[in-house]
């Protein structure tokens, strides 16, 4: 009987540890929130600057400011905010959509030239991005 006594303590001590452990476990990187894999687009990520494009204005109409964390997608809403992700390095940067493009096959985004140097991939030009649309 002492046995049963301590075999139902461990199950009450126990159950409620895994239960813990198995919680934790499908915790995300993201801060503890799952991802919505629906918003996740994935392809390739490439930069342009006001010499690419000529000193023209952007989609939205605002001047391309090379300092910006702002970026080009085809179809995202003007505003929407991203959170790209060099698949190279793992480095992310958050971004507001306010112009059109990129045009060339396979590429899904472009960002400004102060964000490719923030992720750290202005010598490969182009590269392997998970683009993750915020709330």
């Amino acid at each position: 009987s002492e046995n049963l006594g301590i075999m139902k303590l461990s199950t009450f001590l126990v159950i409620p540890s895994l239960l813990a452990v198995f919680a934790l476990s499908s915790c995300t990187a993201t801060g503890g929130r799952s991802r919505d894999e629906s918003k996740i687009l994935q392809g390739k990520m490439s930069f342009y600057s006001i010499r690419t494009n000529g000193g023209r204005h952007t989609a939205s109409g605002e001047r391309l400011n090379n300092g910006a964390n702002t970026a080009a997608h085809k179809t995202l809403p003007m505003g929407t905010m991203v959170k790209v992700t060099n698949l190279i390095n793992g480095r992310s940067e958050v971004v507001r959509i306010n112009d059109r493009g990129p045009y060339i096959k396979g590429r899904i985004i472009d960002v400004t030239v102060g964000v490719a140097k923030k992720l750290d991939f202005i010598n490969a030009g182009v590269v392997p991005v998970e683009v993750e649309i915020l709330d």
